[in-house]
Parts: structure tokens; sequence; C-alpha cells
């Protein structure tokens, strides 16, 4: 039985040094190349050079889905021979209807980014890549695309 377990032990031992050392400590994204080739063996006379710099336009990426949008911008989605206008707030929505009419829809649950409820009214709008469904009490929900 002990035997059974070292070899287990000897058989996953690399494979989890493999899949630590693909995941970075700090939380960011690690950079790699697409070809990746063993280093050349040096001679023991010519001295070893420095590591180049990373270059300055290098980029930390953020993949934090749960962090509120910090930049506002504004849609405009055609339902059924009506247009809509969706301006995104970060945290919430503002959508001005064909009628004159405009609701805030705070996201719902508050950790995402494409489903919105409005409070007070129970109104809904689920943003789906370029498609907009907006859902209000009453009515048909309309499909809208950007």
């Amino acid at each position: 039985m002990a035997l059974r377990r070292w070899v287990r032990g000897l058989l996953l031992a690399p494979l989890l040094a493999a899949a630590a050392a693909c995941v970075p400590q700090d939380g960011a994204p690690k950079a790699t190349s697409a070809a990746v080739s063993p280093a050349p063996a040096q001679q023991a006379t010519a001295p070893a050079a420095p590591p180049a710099p990373a270059p300055a336009s290098a980029a930390k990426i953020t993949t934090d889905l749960t962090a509120p949008r910090s930049a506002v911008g504004m849609a405009t989605y055609r339902c059924n021979g009506s247009v809509i206008s969706i301006q995104n707030l970060g945290t919430s929505l503002r959508v001005a209807g064909p009628d004159g009419w405009t609701e805030e829809f705070a996201a719902s649950p508050a950790n995402q980014s494409s489903r919105y409820q409005a409070a007070a009214t129970h109104d809904a709008v689920v943003i789906d890549g370029r498609e907009a469904l907006l859902m209000k009490k009453g009515s048909t929900p309309l499909t809208c695309r950007r």
C-alpha cells in the first residue's frame, strides 16, 4: 500500500510542479511566447548577457469580472421599428425609449454586467453581446440589436 502511494506521488509530482509554474503567484496573467526553444549551451569564458527589459508597451491585463466598469458608454439599439438608447453607468444602465421615457436599471445581482433591473417597476434589461432584451411590465419583451 505504501509503495502504491509512493509511485502515485512520484508520477504526480512533475505534473503538479508544471501546473504551479503556469500559475502566476501575484495573480497577474503570465505572458508567454509562441515558440519556446531550449537555451543554447554557453561557453564558460563568455559572460552571460542580462535579460532584456520588458517593452514599455506591455500592459497589465485585468481579468477581474467583479470590478465595476469605469468607462461610461452609450449604445443605440433598434427594436421592431423603434430605437432605444442605453447608457452604461458602470454598475447601472440608463435606458431612454422612443416615447421619451427614461429609466435607470441597477445591476442584479450587483457583481455582474449583463442583467439589470429597475427596483421600483421590476422592469429588466439583459445585455448579451450585440443584443438587448428589454422587459417592461404589462408589455411584450423587446429584442433589440445594435
